[in-house]
């Protein structure tokens, strides 16, 4: 049984990681979902409470990383608090339209936002190239807290 559950696990590690790259998938629910199939699969044996509680503290940090390095990201290239709402919102109607909407979403958001404010049309796109900068960004932290969570789970297995 062990081995089904880790085949499993990996497998979703996988699409997990992959989700967060291309964000088509919701990367860190499915390395997390991997990790709580694993333990059921195996009675929780080998991980306990704690360790589901810091994995999913570090999922819960995970998913206020997309929302702040956008926004950061904004803010740092000029953008006003409705750029980084701009952006926000823009992130979230880019889901829609995956995976090219997860880009242009943002940076059309705190566009718009920054026109509306009466910005001039190139302060605006600096604002929307400052979501792509914290996008990335953001994207590059969770890759590499995704990947010491499977770490983790390794170690303790």
């Amino acid at each position: 049984m062990a081995t089904g559950a880790l085949i499993i696990a990996i497998i979703l590690f996988i699409v997990g990681l992959l989700g967060t790259v291309l964000p088509i998938l919701p990367g860190a629910i499915l390395i997390y979902v991997g990790m709580l199939i694993y333990g059921l699969m195996t009675g929780f044996t080998t991980l306990d409470f704690t360790f589901y509680l810091i994995q999913g503290l570090v999922f819960a940090f995970i998913l206020l990383v997309d929302y702040w390095a956008t926004v950061e990201g904004t803010r740092r290239f000029g953008g006003s608090k409705q750029a980084g709402w701009g952006a926000a919102i823009g992130l979230i109607v880019g889901l829609f339209f995956v995976p090219l909407g997860i880009v242009v979403g943002p940076f059309i958001g705190a566009v718009v936002a920054e026109l509306l404010r009466k910005a001039d049309l190139s302060q605006a796109i600096r604002v929307g190239f400052g979501t792509l900068v914290g996008l990335l960004g953001g994207t590059i932290i969770k890759l590499g807290v995704e990947i010491l969570m499977i770490i983790y789970f390794f170690v303790r297995i």
